[in-house]
């Protein structure tokens, strides 16, 4: 199973390709909106979620509302469009129309035409105009924009879709840390059962005291003119042992795919699996999980491990966790350079994001699908959910065969 984008955040729309999905998913084009609906909740997010209409369609591999094998094709359009289409023009445009206003008398409009020059701290725009030989940073901010995580949103319901239908698997996530404030660790975690309660809290936690903390915390920075971080948890349940990952080769490890799968995620500085960096404090005989047997049936006394051991998932939830920096681009302007004069400067403010750890969350659990699912596939195989299915059930099968399930 391979997956790809394409797109820019003010292009006019994005393109997401998924192939090795099998037949008989079933899915439409409100599961993908659902979920991207997911994406735009979260309290201290700016006005651009209410105007971004996030309108997806399937352009194939999808017949009458179930996969058919082939490749999948989704394109989310850009409701913005027509504001950006001449400064976003795949064609050339005069020089001219890049210094009008739109015809709106907007002084914004002016400035959405101006290369930018000013390199903002945080982001990929001094990279990337150093790597691409780029005179200004629209051409790298327009491709590293977290708005490109929409489609991988889309590409993530596919994949959760597929692992509920054909293993069995389902996936939530939760806000367990933002902006110094953490979830307390006697809290209780959320199931997939959960995610209604989840969508309707405003930071997607789901200990509702530490959740009132979290939004007053929001509410400082706002009104301090800076951003937040923080911290979020996906929880994958019903992977059987030893499907997922493999011993035998580095890349090709569950914990190493998880942690390059979070890792690629823009803005995300840090993953864990499972209790990750509080094992490090812990002795040895305090780390790991136990393996107790119960009517002749092995389980674990704890789940430190986050449901990985050598790479390999060993029958518990998997769980992860990754660390979202503050959103870079932070009202009170950060120091800079104009690369145009060399002279210092103060680095543009282009968005009015408080926080973004809500919907980072949402983004790491279509992450965690997207991956599970290749680490799985690669595994059982199978062109149809039927076929899946079968491998699937052979393979537990043998596991009770020998008293390991």
């Amino acid at each position: 199973m391979i997956w790809l984008t394409a797109g820019e955040s003010h292009g006019e729309g994005l393109v997401g390709i998924i192939d090795g999905i099998a037949s008989g998913v079933e899915i439409t084009t409100k599961d993908l909106q659902d979920g991207l609906a997911r994406r735009r909740l979260g309290y201290g997010r700016g006005a651009r979620q209410k105007w971004e209409a996030d309108k997806v369609r399937f352009l194939g591999g999808v017949r009458h509302g179930v996969t058919t094998g082939a490749p999948i094709a989704i394109l989310i359009e850009n409701s913005e469009w027509p504001k950006w289409k001449t400064v976003m023009s795949p064609d050339p445009v005069p020089a001219s129309a890049l210094k009008v206003d739109a015809g709106k008398g907007d002084e914004r409009e002016i400035a959405r035409n101006k290369p930018l020059t000013r390199p903002r701290p945080g982001h990929a725009d001094l990279a990337g105009m150093a790597a691409y030989d780029l005179p200004d940073a629209r051409p790298v901010l327009e491709r590293a924009s977290a708005r490109e995580t929409a489609m991988r949103v889309a590409l993530g319901v596919v994949a959760q879709k597929t692992l509920e239908q054909a293993f069995g698997i389902r996936t939530v996530s939760h806000t367990v840390a933002l902006g110094g404030v953490h979830v307390p660790e006697w809290a209780p975690q959320p199931c997939a059962d959960d995610k209604a309660a989840l969508g309707e809290d405003p930071v997607r936690c789901f200990d509702a005291a530490t959740s009132a903390q979290m939004v007053a915390a929001i509410d400082e920075a706002k009104k301090q003119g800076d951003t937040l971080g923080g911290v979020v948890e996906v929880i994958a349940s019903g992977v059987p042992l030893g499907l997922a990952g493999t011993h035998v080769q580095g890349k090709r490890r569950l914990d190493a795919c998880l942690a390059e799968a979070l890792m690629s995620i823009q803005a995300i500085k840090g993953v864990e699996v499972g209790d990750g960096f509080a094992t490090a404090d812990r002795p040895g005989s305090a780390a790991h999980d136990e393996i107790l047997v119960e009517d002749g049936h092995p389980h674990r006394a704890s789940n430190r491990a986050g449901g990985i051991e050598g790479g390999m998932s060993d029958g518990e939830d998997i769980r992860v966790r990754a660390a979202l920096k503050p959103i870079s681009t932070v009202p009170r302007a950060l120091r800079t350079f104009d690369i145009e004069t060399g002279k210092a400067d103060t680095a543009i403010h282009q968005r009015s994001d408080v926080c973004a750890v809500a919907p980072a969350a949402v983004i790491a659990e279509a992450m965690v699908a997207l991956t599970l699912l290749q680490a799985l596939l690669e595994h059982t195989g199978g062109y149809s959910v039927k076929q899946i299915k079968a491998a699937v059930s052979a393979y537990v099968a043998t596991l009770n065969s020998r008293g390991l399930a």
